[in-house]
């Protein structure tokens, strides 16, 4: 990039790619000063309360000055998290596995740097999480997809398969479950097959868990935490308290290694960018009090929310929506050509009681340029009135789109 007096800026800066979710944010914010309702289905920011003894941290605070935290975390929000691995049955989790991260997001990145050289190539399923692709370009690693499909559910395709993308370059496998953006759950088969491709090509093995407390249909999520022992060098869990909680404006995540290396020099980074937030970790060190009833009790409304939606765009004609299997994700395919214009035109052209919806176009759900060009990414966080106000939106927007 070149500007006046030669001024440039860096090539890899305009390799960072725009976030699907939030790049069309302008159109809706133009159109609710036009005093138009916009509906949000385009990010994963739920409408289901915060638990109250997490409130309360924030009602009664009362430490004044507000200080930095210490860079591993605080010792008190470690030892919650300690306490919730122990109680999924991973006794084995302690204190120096933890590395406390500003959301999920900071866990990601730091996974890549501490695996990956610049060039290294990390073998992920797509449709991905769309930040994949955006902390892949600022390490310096090359994504190299593996295509799942919705005729399948989105699982996995076979093992050779995915060993075909190994190279000499391969460093690690990223892997999501329940997964951002299509809501597949990996079955315990898939997760033992990725360790065994680990550990038969001295790859690491990410394992994106964010989502684990939203499993539908009497289903169980399987935990790289399982299997932990087999390959402890090269196992890394990355979590977040975002979706668990419904606490995404408290910036906090987590990366989980055996692997003192990794954890090391992890903690080195964090050093350096000195703390995750000291209120954030006082809120989220009273998930030990969050009673089991709350996680309960939204996963039954996520699992009713996604049949809402399942049921509702199956009948449009030209829809196709496999079912999800948890998360609150779906990738759902249109019948239009360019998904990205619909959803655009959603928000500067379409009104139905001055009301609209907004979507997240798929494309860049995908590291392969040209997939995802008809299919938009559905998050389900919002009530079922709303949601069933939503799909008959969609519905009667696909009638009269050009």
């Amino acid at each position: 990039m070149e500007f006046g007096n030669n001024i440039t800026v860096s090539q890899r800066l305009g390799l960072v790619p725009a976030s699907p979710i939030r790049k069309l944010v302008p159109y809706a914010n133009e159109a609710k000063k036009q005093g138009v309702k916009v509906y949000h289905l385009n990010i994963g920011d739920p409408d289901v309360e915060t638990p109250e003894v997490m409130m309360n941290v924030l009602r009664n605070w009362h430490d004044n000055p507000i200080r930095y935290g210490q860079s591993q975390g605080e010792p008190v929000f470690l030892k919650a998290l300690k306490t919730y691995y122990h109680g999924l049955g991973y006794s084995f989790i302690d204190v120096p596995d933890i590395q406390v991260t500003s959301g999920g997001s900071e866990a990601i990145s730091l996974a890549l740097f501490a695996t990956c050289e610049p060039g290294d190539e990390v073998l992920v399923f797509e449709p991905l999480y769309t930040n994949y692709n955006t902390y892949a370009v600022v390490n310096g690693v090359k994504l190299v997809p593996v295509r799942t499909r919705a005729e399948d559910g989105f699982h996995l395709p076979k093992q050779k398969e995915i060993e075909k993308k190994i190279t000499k370059k391969t460093k690690a496998i990223l892997y999501c479950s329940p997964n951002n953006p299509t809501g597949t759950v990996f079955t315990p088969s898939e997760v033992e097959g990725l360790v065994a491709l680990a550990k038969k090509h001295n790859l690491f093995l990410l394992a994106d868990e964010v989502y684990r407390e939203y499993v539908y249909d009497g289903k169980k999520q399987t935990s790289l935490l399982t299997y932990m022992h087999k390959i402890p060098k090269q196992a890394i869990l990355l979590d977040s308290m975002s979706k668990r909680y419904s606490l995404c404006g408290v910036r906090l995540g987590a990366l989980i290694s055996l692997n003192e290396k990794i954890m090391a020099g992890v903690l080195r980074i964090a050093q350096g960018r000195l703390s995750a937030g000291f209120v954030d970790q006082a809120i989220a060190a009273k998930l030990t009090e969050v009673p089991q009833s709350y996680l309960e009790s939204v996963n039954k409304e996520y699992e009713k929310r996604r049949d809402v939606l399942h049921e509702g765009l199956k009948k449009i004609p030209g829809v196709v929506i496999p079912k999800p299997e948890g998360a609150f994700y779906a990738i759902v395919g249109l019948p239009v050509d360019d998904a990205e214009d619909f959803c655009r035109w959603l928000l500067t052209d379409f009104r139905d009681n001055n009301e609209t919806v907004m979507l997240a176009p798929a494309a860049g759900f995908y590291a392969t340029p040209g997939l995802g060009k008809n299919e938009v990414r559905i998050a389900y966080v919002l009530n079922v009135q709303k949601l069933t106000r939503c799909i008959e939106l969609i519905a009667k927007a696909l009638k009269i789109y050009k």
